[in-house]
């Protein structure tokens, strides 16, 4: 599969600088041949200095393990760095009448467990985030190229929004199935008293009781939680990031610093993030209390719950998620920066669409 999507992405509207750059370098010579010798050498130092700044073709195996690499760390890492705030906003979502705001709640679990009573189900939030992040960075990558390649140069410009929500839905379809065993445990851990305080602890006694079903039981729920969060989490960041190179950075992404561009990356990531958080908030209430009982149904604990209930604890979930967002776009362009990946610009008009619509001559 990667073969072909190396390929493909060759004719990607959304392809790297430096790809470009060679191909104008090869069509030169062809459209002027008899042109004097100097232009195209400085073509071929361009090209060849551009293609040894990158460590890896756009679109190639190593470009897509790498930004699954790249998944693996700002997901997992950030979703553990905030257990803490999970684990309140989740006792909020299933017990309101006795965590009744995010600061009750971190005073009774103090008051409880103490200060490692925070940090509970940080394994299996490790763990099940690490995959998924694996899976939605990675993925998305794929789907991108494959789906703006089946639009062509001028459609995939044109529904670019909806090619982001296209691939991102993809992927987190994905993504969830690998999250879904080990959310499960977590909220066991983390809202049922007694059940268990570990992963090896919980893993065992969920398949005792209830089988393989009680790790994946709450996966539709997931997809109706993190799907909606993904389109709005990758469509808004692309979106906002093209808007703020437009409209608000003074000077073009390419004149930019490396430090620059990643405070870019971090602003768009924390607005996608705030949006994120309110989207998909409902539906993550039905899965923290549909994860911590028995015999329950998606449709009866949002029958339960109401419209009111699935709103609790969205003020938490919004600087969790915000925060979270944010980070994760950090972590993720650092990690391509670091790795000297193809990190495309935002995109532009395609020269063959600008004459039609009559921009040029």
């Amino acid at each position: 599969m990667f073969s072909s999507v190396a390929h493909l992405a060759r004719a990607n509207p959304f392809n790297a600088p430096h790809l470009q750059l060679v191909q104008d370098d090869l069509a030169g010579p062809r459209s002027n041949p008899a042109g004097p010798p100097g232009p195209p050498r400085r073509s071929r130092k361009l090209a060849a200095a551009a293609v040894e700044e990158y460590s890896c073709e756009y679109g190639s195996a190593k470009f897509y393990a790498l930004c699954g690499f790249g998944g693996v760390l700002s997901c997992g890492l950030t979703h553990t760095a905030v257990v803490p705030l999970d684990l309140v906003k989740c006792r909020m979502q299933v017990d309101p009448q006795k965590y009744k705001g995010i600061f009750n709640g971190f005073s009774i679990t103090l008051k409880e467990d103490g200060v490692r009573g925070l940090a509970k189900g940080w394994a299996p939030t490790f763990i099940g985030y690490s995959m998924q992040g694996l899976c939605k960075f990675g993925f998305y990558e794929v789907f991108k190229v494959l789906y703006s390649n089946m639009l062509g140069e001028e459609n995939a410009y044109l529904w670019r929004t909806s090619l982001y929500l296209a691939a991102s839905a993809s992927a987190e379809f994905f993504a969830d199935i690998a999250l879904a065993p080990m959310e499960a445990a977590k909220v066991r851990i983390q809202t049922q008293p007694g059940y268990a305080n570990t992963l090896r602890d919980a893993a065992p006694k969920m398949y005792k009781e209830e089988g393989l079903k009680a790790f994946y039981k709450g996966v539709a729920p997931l997809w109706m939680r993190q799907i909606p969060y993904t389109m709005m989490k990758f469509a808004c960041f692309e979106r906002t990031v093209e808007a703020l190179y437009k409209f608000v950075v003074p000077k073009p992404r390419s004149e930019c610093s490396k430090p620059e561009q990643l405070v870019v990356t971090f602003v768009a990531g924390y607005i996608a993030g705030v949006f994120c958080a309110i989207v998909s908030h409902p539906a993550d209430s039905v899965v923290s209390v549909l994860n911590k009982e028995k015999g329950s149904s998606a449709s009866l604990v949002l029958q339960r719950l109401g419209f009111r209930g699935v709103w609790k604890g969205l003020f938490a979930r919004i600087i969790m998620i915000g925060t979270l967002t944010a980070l994760q776009w950090f972590i993720y362009d650092s990690v391509k920066v670091y790795f000297r990946l193809p990190r495309p610009p935002p995109p532009e008009m395609p020269e063959s669409l600008k004459k039609k619509l009559g921009y040029t001559q």
